[in-house]
């Protein structure tokens, strides 16, 4: 039973990592079930981390999801 969890300085935001992370980890299983992955170089990712990993970069890239979720019912919290 290993799974993982997601913090955030907003709701919003935690929840964007944790969809983000799902997404990494089947991308993950999809590449090694494929062959042999080749792995990123440390430079690359500390420039992906640092271009989108931020609070802000969570919160709204999971602002179209909300509004995807929310527009069949808009009286979902009345």
């Amino acid at each position: 039973n290993h799974g993982h969890f997601t913090v955030g300085e907003t709701v919003d935001e935690a929840a964007w990592w944790y969809i983000a992370m799902e997404r990494s980890c089947q991308a993950q299983l999809l590449a090694e079930a494929a062959g042999t992955p080749i792995s990123i170089d440390p430079e690359g990712a500390r420039y992906t981390r640092d271009l989108t990993g931020f609070p802000l970069a969570g919160w709204i890239a999971y602002q179209p999801i909300w509004a995807e979720t929310v527009a069949p019912s808009p009286d979902l919290f009345d």
